[in-house]
């Protein structure tokens, strides 16, 4: 919760947060859904891809909705840096081990 007269930084302001992730419910300025590569659709409002944000590449899973018919990025969703996607792409077997034993 905010205090009455705390000042928010202006991460805080912009809505980012400290790992780099984009703010969640707005795109920067000149940012689009025509900017990054869509390596795939998870399913009909859920994608995977590779975009450049603030002049570094991410990998971004997100859910998208639909406004005026544009097709527009939502707050859900996450974005990795290349160093996060690296440690994901390095346990990929263990986290597939894991979801084998929960079936």
């Amino acid at each position: 919760m905010w205090k009455k007269g705390k000042k928010r930084t202006d991460e805080e302001a912009a809505g980012g947060d400290s790992d780099g992730a984009p703010p969640s419910k707005k795109l920067a300025k000149g940012d689009s859904e025509e900017d990054g590569i869509v390596v795939c659709e998870l399913s009909k409002n859920r994608r995977v891809s590779v975009r450049s944000w603030q002049g570094k590449i991410v990998v971004d899973i997100r859910e998208f909705y639909v406004k005026d018919g544009k097709t527009l990025p939502g707050k859900k969703g996450i974005s990795l840096s290349m160093d996060q996607w690296k440690i994901l792409r390095e346990h990929i077997d263990d986290i597939n081990e894991a979801v084998g034993e929960n079936a």
